[in-house]
């Protein structure tokens, strides 16, 4: 099965936290924060969304770093994936 997101929508999956800190501290699963970089996955059309046209400016492979609290999460295949507004995504990594 795949995710195909519509209009301004993009599926990310998240790139998992670091274990230590750079100190050399291993740190447990209850004290890792939530990371907020993740990998697009898919990407959706864009198109006029609400009475404006929407250019998507992100794509599949490019690392990004989004919202704290934005978007849905899906567990699709044993996966977890989080479909977020275009919006919602803040920057580009490279």
């Amino acid at each position: 099965m795949t995710l195909k997101p519509l209009a301004d929508r993009v599926v990310i999956k998240n790139i998992e936290a670091e274990e230590t800190t750079k100190g050399g501290i291993i740190l447990t699963a209850a004290a890792k924060e939530k990371p907020q970089m993740a990998e697009v996955i898919a990407v959706g059309p864009g198109g006029v969304i609400d009475g404006k046209e929407i250019n998507m400016y992100v794509s599949v492979g490019e690392k990004v770093i989004y919202s704290k609290y934005a978007g849905t999460e899906v567990k699709l295949d044993g996966v977890e994936y989080i479909v977020v507004r275009q919006s919602d995504i803040l920057a580009v990594v490279e």
